[in-house]
């Protein structure tokens, strides 16, 4: 079963969700999701709206981007990401807030879809909606089931088991019903009879809202689910639900499942309903030393700097890093001046004496690593194939299985880095496996 429990530290949970102030500037990312970069279709100078597309999905896995602000495109270039990374851009300083006519911004809730199961697809992809619960994979070739295969369950996951982040946790608090019509609308474009959102038991204010409105719906389940990271992951999701489990090197569509992101259903209600594209998400600002907690609804494209300084002003001078993600999945911000993408799920700010690890030592064997890892792996063993290059044996050890959930770093008495050594090792298996298809 494998599985950890780290402390919570939920301490942002009563934060309400602040739309955050439009920034002077932003800058858009052209690779925030899965698969290849989008292709501009706006030059330098161009005016842009909020809401309006300004890069296209050219490639198969790859999603529509829309401008996050109105104003006039400075410039497309390179931009380095928050993690160092040089990625394609549109960059656009911001002129008023003007938004496309197109997008509904009444607070009327709409609860009739009439649209047919083909329509959400495709409408899904002109909106340019991701999964927002860290594969940012596009969601139009998510439910479009491929021939052959058939959806029998459709899994919300509201699990938010990684340690501090809480946007889940707001967005159900605040946002119940609109999350509700997104599951139907998602049951349609499937046609599954039921969907089963799963709540971790120590969420109990969400548990108790998603019941009662899930209540006012047909075939919409809410399935309290045992605490113990990482519960949220997809392939344990589905097994603490149905039973199922997904065999090496398959998806879930193999064993008739599609999971969407609580987060992710709530952008489907605004996409459909609204006809709002993916331009903002929630973000938790968030850790023990900072003076205030924010749940942020953020524009794509503010930069992180521009987040800590309206948000806690200065970091602390303690400050040990700048996780984006929770610290378990989460990666360190190397650049606070990169921007925010579809995915970005938090700005969490570690104190020094949290942040340091302790020093390595010897591996004596004692497989806490092996009992702890959800997928069944030898995290210890990886750790000796990765660093003697011995990457066509991890490969064939099933390396690409790891869900880098971070059991085993996390139990490990040794404090040896196996996440980043099995990190590190996918991407080498991944470039021998692509090499060999040339």
């Amino acid at each position: 079963m494998g599985g950890v429990h780290p402390e919570e530290n939920k301490i942002s949970t009563q934060a309400v969700i602040e739309p955050f102030p439009v920034p002077e500037k932003v800058v858009v990312l052209m690779n925030q999701h899965l698969g290849a970069p989008a292709t501009p279709i706006v030059n330098k100078g161009d005016k842009v709206k909020v809401g309006q597309l300004i890069a296209e999905a050219k490639a198969f896995m790859c999603a529509n981007i829309h401008s996050p602000v109105s104003g006039t495109v400075s410039k497309i270039d390179v931009c380095k990401d928050p993690f160092g990374v040089s990625k394609p851009a549109i960059y656009i300083d911001v002129e008023g807030d003007e938004w496309m006519e197109t997008i509904d911004r009444t607070p009327d809730i709409k609860r009739e879809c009439t649209l047919t199961p083909q329509e959400i697809v495709a409408k899904l992809k002109d909106m340019g909606i991701v999964g927002l619960g860290g594969a940012t994979f596009p969601a139009h070739i998510k439910y479009n089931v491929p021939e052959g295969k058939k959806a029998e369950y459709l899994i919300i996951n509201a699990v938010e088991c990684e340690p501090y982040l809480t946007s889940d946790h707001r967005v159900m608090m605040e946002h119940a019903e609109e999350i509700c019509i997104g599951v139907s609308i998602l049951r349609k474009a499937l046609g599954v009879p039921n969907a089963y959102i799963g709540i971790e038991n120590n969420k109990p204010e969400p548990i108790a809202v998603m019941k009662a409105m899930a209540s006012k719906f047909e075939g919409i389940i809410v399935e309290p689910l045992k605490v113990r990271y990482p519960q949220g992951a997809e392939k344990q999701l589905i097994n603490a639900i149905t039973g199922r489990r997904v065999p090496s090197g398959k998806l879930p569509i193999d064993v008739g499942c599609v999971v969407s992101n609580v987060g992710t259903t709530f952008a489907v209600y605004e996409a459909i309903q609204k006809n709002k594209p993916l331009i903002e998400n929630i973000l938790t600002v968030t850790g023990k030393k900072i003076p205030s907690q924010h749940n942020y609804q953020v524009r794509i494209g503010i930069s992180y700097g521009d987040i800590i300084k309206h948000s806690i002003g200065e970091l602390p001078a303690t400050t040990g890093k700048v996780i984006s993600g929770g610290p378990m999945m989460g990666k360190a911000i190397y650049n606070l001046d990169g921007p925010t993408v579809k995915g970005a799920a938090s700005v969490l700010v570690i104190d020094e004496s949290e942040a340091i690890r302790d020093k390595e030592s010897n591996c004596i064997r004692c497989g806490k690593c092996v009992s702890a890892c959800p997928m069944g792996l030898e995290p210890y063993y990886f750790s000796g194939l990765v660093r003697n290059e011995r990457f066509a044996e991890a490969k064939d050890r099933n390396i690409l299985d790891c869900i880098e959930c971070g059991c085993c770093f996390f139990s490990c008495p040794a404090n040896k880095p196996l996440l980043d050594e099995i990190r590190m090792g996918k991407n080498k298996v991944r470039a021998m496996m692509a090499a060999q298809k040339k």
